[in-house]
């Protein structure tokens, strides 16, 4: 199986598609526009062209599977709170990847609990947090984040966190990339992986990335086509070991659309196995 250049592919954030739109409420719920609340089913949907509906069915898995396999992606980590990501998990551990996700973090306790206890079920390899799409926005140097970040040391697992303008009609200033330098300087230790971005700070990020090692970039919600000049720039330099793939599938972006894009990227002949597979691999602990 290969992707790009012929090479495998891990995709750091991948699902399965749905019926409707409900997973999303939670964000509707928080948006005061009346567009967000009446017309957009997918609350980001005004920055993505042909997200992929139409690819709901009766199968998910199987959907997904077909996807993946169509374009070389060679595993895909997954959100355990889902049951069909559960059931994919259990039936086919040689291509999905076990994450964790931390929907609330105002509730501390509860966070730190369900990090334990999705690494003992699901054996997660990583957990997740949306700083602006909860309720009230919990920044992402706040102290109620400090014991998810004390407990993702302890526990060796990486945390995902989207970071820059985010895309729901909400505010952003939880999301602000400087952010990261206060957490990374508390956490030296921890893996701190950004998504969704962040942008307009991209060029921010990047530096930071240089000053602290354990800081990365992941590429979820863009299409390549869009991927930042400055990360491009990054990965061919002093930042080939930082970069890694995600999609967006199928929540905003088809893999078609990806995979499409994806020969346009002018990333190093060198850099392409460590941001397709090679990054993702050594962070998440995936042997081979």
């Amino acid at each position: 199986m290969a992707g790009p250049h012929g090479l495998p592919v891990i995709d750091t954030m991948i699902g399965f598609p749905k019926e409707g739109f409900e997973q999303y409420d939670f964000i509707r719920q928080q948006t005061k526009d009346r567009e967000s609340k009446e017309n957009l089913e997918f609350p980001v949907e005004y920055m993505f062209k042909q997200v992929p509906k139409e690819l709901a069915a009766h199968d998910p898995i199987s959907v997904t599977l077909h996807q993946m396999d169509q374009f070389g992606v060679e595993k895909g980590m997954v959100g355990v709170s889902d049951e069909t990501a559960q059931l994919a998990l259990k039936r086919h551990p040689d291509r999905f990847i076990a994450s964790g996700a931390i929907f609330d973090p105002n509730d501390v306790v509860g966070s730190v609990r369900t990090i334990r206890s999705e690494l003992e079920e699901f054996g997660i390899r990583a957990t997740s947090v949306f700083p602006a799409g909860v309720f009230p926005q919990v920044p992402i140097d706040d102290p109620k984040m400090y014991p998810i970040y004390a407990t993702c040391v302890e526990l060796g697992i990486p945390i995902f966190v989207c970071a820059g303008i985010p895309g729901p009609r909400v505010p952003f200033a939880c999301q602000e990339v400087s952010r990261i330098d206060t957490v990374m300087f508390d956490f030296p230790d921890l893996v701190f992986v950004t998504r969704h971005g962040c942008e307009p700070w991209e060029e921010l990020a990047v530096k930071l990335m240089l000053k602290w090692p354990n800081l990365y970039y992941s590429t979820s919600a863009f299409a390549p086509k869009y991927y930042p000049k400055a990360i491009v720039d990054f990965a061919n330099t002093r930042g080939s070991d930082k970069v890694l793939y995600a999609g967006y599938f199928p929540t905003g972006l088809s893999l078609e659309r990806i995979f499409r894009d994806m020969p346009g990227v002018s990333f190093k002949d060198e850099v392409w196995p460590k941001f397709l597979y090679g990054n993702a691999a050594r962070i998440l602990g995936l042997r081979g």
